[in-house]
C-alpha cells in the first residue's frame, strides 16, 4: 500500500500576507499641469487660478491622483496645494509626483492602520508575484512592521521561500 501524502506546507503553522489583497479598487491618475502653464514652463497665477475655477474636478470621483508637471518648471507650493483642495471633496487621495509615489503613498496608509498583532510570535510568509502594482517600498514597510512582533519573515511562496528574518 502506497504512503499517504502529507502536505506539510498545509499542515504548518506558517502565516501568508499577500499585500495584493489590500489593493484597493480605484482608477490612478497621473494629473500633468503642463498645459495650464504659459508655454508649458511659466505659471501666471491668473491663469492658472482660472483654469482651476473652471475645470470639472467630479470627474475624479473615487480616483487616486498623483500631480505632476513633466517639463522642467518651477511650481511653487501653493500650485499643488489649490489643486488638492479643489482635487479633495472627490479623490480618495491626492499627492504630488508620480504613480508609483501614489501607489507607495497608499500602502503606506494601509500598512500603518494594518493590525498586526495576530502575527506576534508567528512564523510569516510575505507572498511575492502579485498581479497589481504592489510598490516595492511596500515590502519594505510590511517587513519594518513585522519585525519587531515574527517569529521568522520568508519571502515568496511556501514551497519556494527566501528567508529574510528570524527572531533568535
Amino acid at each position: 500500500m502506497p504512503e499517504e501524502i502529507i502536505n506539510r506546507v498545509a499542515n504548518s503553522k506558517l502565516i501568508t500576507l499577500d499585500l495584493e489583497e489590500y489593493y484597493p479598487d480605484g482608477k490612478r491618475v497621473l494629473f500633468d499641469i503642463k498645459d495650464w502653464l504659459f508655454e508649458g514652463f511659466v505659471l501666471r497665477e491668473k491663469e492658472f487660478r482660472n483654469h482651476v475655477s473652471e475645470f470639472n474636478w467630479s470627474q475624479y470621483q473615487n480616483c487616486y491622483v498623483a500631480l505632476t508637471c513633466s517639463t522642467d518648471a518651477i511650481i511653487p507650493a501653493w500650485a499643488f496645494m489649490l489643486l488638492s483642495i479643489h482635487l479633495e471633496p472627490f479623490a480618495e487621495r491626492v499627492v504630488i509626483g508620480d504613480l508609483e509615489v501614489l501607489e507607495t503613498t497608499i500602502y503606506q496608509n494601509i500598512i500603518d492602520n494594518l493590525d498586526v498583532s495576530g502575527y506576534t510570535d508567528k512564523p510569516i510568509i510575505i507572498k511575492g508575484c502579485s498581479k497589481k502594482p504592489v510598490p516595492q517600498n511596500a515590502y519594505i514597510m510590511l517587513v519594518t512592521k513585522l519585525k519587531p512582533i515574527a517569529k521568522s519573515i520568508m519571502y515568496g511562496e511556501a514551497c519556494s521561500s527566501v528567508p529574510l528574518y528570524k527572531n533568535k
